[in-house]
């Protein structure tokens, strides 16, 4: 009988990272997942996988790194043998920013953990799903890439760059069996998303919430729901998509 599939997924101890992990696991997958620095976190992940009879294993990565990308990839095909799921979610802002008030350090910083992180855990894997002729791949954008919204340029242009690189991996890397898709979620119950609401304020975050037309922030759960679809048999026709998962917000 086969072993259960494994599944890679950058930025999983937190947020919607974290609810990809569980929800992978819950669907039988063994899961890499790595983190940046919040360690407590993280092995806060691995207990709760462990304790539902699940299995997940955390590693400390810096995916804006293309020797730690290649490193992650190594780890999961050392513990588990296979890669049959790559999630792309490790990410970065820089809310409410002028472009003018933009340090070219901060614009990189975004870029290299939002747009080049991605890039390179593509490259890691790409060897080894080719081998196999199977693999998913899921990335996670943003429909800010939808609404270009003021005083969100290296976000948007990081995420801009990550549908593009979507649609085109897709084109190339269809004939060896490995489909190729992207979430582009809208406001999500996240921290990331609690940093921005304070920054711009509760009563730009309030009006921001009131004009999505379900009329509330999605959950971490709801994005990870997709991804279990997307990698699943039931998705076997999908590649180069972006799916807007926003409540009916920009780019529906």
């Amino acid at each position: 009988m086969d072993k259960p599939p494994v599944a890679v997924v950058t930025g999983g101890s937190r947020g919607i990272g974290r609810a990809i992990v569980e929800t992978l696991v819950a669907r039988g997958y063994r899961v890499v997942f790595t983190y940046a620095s919040r360690e407590n976190d993280a092995s806060a992940v691995e207990a709760t996988v462990a304790a539902a009879g699940g299995e997940a294993k955390k590693l400390r990565a810096d995916v804006a790194d293309a020797k730690s990308a290649k490193a992650v990839v190594k780890c999961a095909l050392d513990a588990f043998g296979r890669i049959d799921v790559l999630v792309n979610n490790a990410g970065t802002h820089l809310p409410d920013v002028s472009i003018a008030d933009t340090s070219p350090e901060e614009f990189d910083r975004v870029l290299r953990v939002n747009l080049y992180g991605t890039f390179h855990m593509v490259q890691a894997v790409l060897p080894h799903m080719q081998a196999r002729k199977s693999g998913n791949i899921v990335n996670l954008s943003s429909n800010i890439t939808s609404r270009f919204a003021a005083k969100n340029c290296a976000y948007t242009v990081s995420k801009v760059g990550v549908e593009a690189l979507t649609r085109i991996l897709s084109k190339e890397e269809g004939r060896n069996g490995i489909r190729v898709n992207a979430i582009a979620p809208g406001p999500i119950r996240t921290d990331m998303l609690e940093e921005t609401f304070v920054k711009i304020g509760s009563e730009r975050a309030d009006a921001f919430i009131k004009s999505v037309p379900l009329g509330r922030r999605g959950e971490p759960s709801e994005i990870a729901e997709v991804v279990a679809f997307l990698v699943s048999d039931a998705a076997s026709y999908m590649t180069g998509q972006i799916v807007f998962v926003n409540g009916g917000g920009p780019g529906s």
